[in-house]
């Protein structure tokens, strides 16, 4: 993942997924190609670096029997990036229950999940909330 364009050019780096796909962290380094106007992190960054995680890992735990996909997202930028920043991601078996339970009647399922953009020193820099889409695939 980490020679994916959008993440190789924006300084995006996975550092680690879990063995059990149930866990990743990403960083993004600051550089002077990922800044903004005002010399902080670029706000598009800041969201390609969460963007695809919680679709993969889910996915992932859910297996081929269903059809998971990002639905919809929001950031709140809540103060500049002005150092390196990183996300984790953490699936638990509550939230793969949850979706299970949900999705057993073929119905699609609508869930939303959060992570925090954090910097350096541990304060935060921006909320992000990814909607996904579960359901499971048809015999």
């Amino acid at each position: 993942m980490n020679l994916w364009p959008p993440f190789l050019f924006s300084g995006v780096r996975v550092e680690a997924i879990g063995a059990d796909w149930r866990s990743a962290r990403v960083v993004l380094r600051r550089r002077w190609y990922n800044r903004n106007y005002v010399g902080v992190h670029f706000g598009g960054s800041l969201f390609a670096m969460t963007d695809p995680f919680w679709m993969i890992l889910i996915g992932e735990n859910l297996g081929r029997g269903y059809r998971v996909w990002d639905q919809a997202a929001t950031i709140e930028f809540v103060a500049p990036g002005r150092s390196d920043v990183s996300c984790e991601f953490v699936v638990t078996d509550a939230m793969l229950e949850e979706l299970r339970n949900a999705a057993a009647n073929g119905a699609k399922v609508l869930r939303w999940f959060d992570c925090d953009v954090k910097a350096t020193d541990g304060s935060l820099v921006a909320r992000v909330r990814k909607q996904v889409y579960v359901r499971r695939r048809e015999p």
